[in-house]
């Protein structure tokens, strides 16, 4: 094993010598390779920096996770339990007639919003992840826009408004509510509020005509029903890939649905259309970074001729040469990887600063991922090692002799 290493360390010694002794010709090696490695990084970086881009997107809204239940149906217990166990489902909470989901909002009589949109929400709920979630029914989270009408901050306390008609006459129902905090807009962008599904159930018994402790109303009918089946339902997908799935297994039990197919095939579209043009440019760009190896690496051996024939006359076995023709091959790629890295990173850098302020709105175009990089250095290392070989096979297999007398 010491011997080995020893020899090893010898080979190396040899390599570094001989590439400083050349370092014009390494140099040209060098830059041959930066001049293949440097545009191939900035391109995939572009590629998948700009589809990374477009996904955090549309992820970053969870509305487009979302599969909407058209109309009103009679879903009960056993239905919310399948939806759930599907492995595509991220959420799912009930949700009652869309007629009852909907409130005035009020601080005071100069600030309130109309109409507001009252939706359930419990854990795990996209929308309200990260945030402090209602945990009675005097409590509620309010959108951005719906905080910033009213001009109310976590700790507020809002009333909840919601009006009916009952034996010929309006009634209107109140309830004082604390805000427990703020939606931001990117999450959900219209007026609404976000409350426990209890509280939800309480707004629907009192537009069907019961009394209800929450809104201190002291007309209508007593002992309103348990719920045992909702009209709706809110639910989500885990991830952008299984909206289409999870709609069509819906559709199959008779649910028919509305996703955000449209925007998730865009981008979809964009992946393959990126992928398509990186392909075609990465492979004639590998080809060349190939035929650059080729040509850069199988000189550099045939120019050693002489030396590699002394080599053998030194006693060095065809391995040893092997591995100082190997050695020095990537030797030379690392250096030129490293280079490349840097190159890579000054680009990257002009990228985002051009392009991030002046294409999108994201500051970040143009980016890689740590793995990525070492798959292209395990590449390099692979290309390079792979043609010395082939070009070294037929070094070794020159004679001493002849070697000497040609030169």
């Amino acid at each position: 094993m010491t011997k080995a290493i020893s020899k090893w360390l010898l080979v190396t010694r040899l390599s570094l010598a001989d590439l400083w002794y050349d370092k014009k010709v390494s140099f040209c090696i060098i830059a041959s390779v930066i001049s293949v490695i440097t545009p191939l990084l900035l391109l995939f970086s572009l590629k998948y920096g700009v589809v990374s881009q477009l996904r955090e997107q549309l992820l970053s809204d969870p509305q487009n996770l979302e599969v909407k239940i058209v109309g009103n149906l009679q879903l009960k217990d056993e239905m919310f339990e399948w939806i759930k166990q599907q492995s595509e489902t991220a959420f799912v909470i009930p949700l009652t007639r869309s007629l009852n989901t909907q409130a005035d909002l009020m601080k005071d009589a100069n600030h309130f919003v109309n109409n507001a949109d009252i939706i359930p929400t419990a854990k795990d709920d996209p929308i309200t992840k990260n945030l402090s979630l209602p945990n009675n029914k005097k409590q509620i989270l309010l959108s951005s826009l719906s905080a910033e009408k009213m001009q109310v901050t976590m700790g507020s306390h809002v009333k909840m408004v919601i009006t009916r008609q009952l034996d010929g006459k309006l009634e209107k129902g109140m309830t004082e509510l604390e805000v427990v905090g703020i939606i931001p807009e990117n999450r959900y962008s219209r007026a609404a509020a976000f409350v426990s599904l209890d509280l939800l159930i309480d707004m629907e018994n009192y537009y069907d005509g019961y009394q209800s402790d929450v809104f201190l109303t002291s007309t209508g009918q007593f002992n309103p029903p348990n719920h045992t089946a909702f009209a709706r339902a809110r639910i989500y997908a885990d991830s952008l890939d299984n909206v289409a799935p999870l709609a069509y297994k819906l559709r199959e039990k008779h649910i028919e649905t509305r996703t955000q197919a449209n925007a998730i095939e865009n981008i979809q579209a964009i992946d393959r259309v990126l992928n398509f043009i990186f392909s075609v440019i990465a492979i004639t760009a590998v080809l060349g970074c190939v035929l650059s190896f080729t040509g850069s690496f199988l000189s550099n051996i045939e120019r050693k001729r002489k030396d590699i024939a002394f080599m053998r006359l030194l006693g060095f076995r065809s391995k040893g040469i092997m591995l100082y023709l190997i050695n020095q091959a990537m030797i030379l790629s690392c250096f030129a990887f490293i280079i490349s890295c840097g190159l890579f990173a000054v680009g990257n850098c002009a990228f985002n600063l051009v392009l991030g302020k002046n294409l999108l709105s994201q500051s970040v175009v143009s980016q890689l991922q740590f793995y990525h990089l070492i798959i292209a250095f395990l590449l390099t290392l692979f290309i390079s090692a792979g043609i010395v070989v082939i070009g070294g096979r037929r070094a070794i297999q020159i004679q001493p002799a002849e070697s000497l007398r040609e030169a």
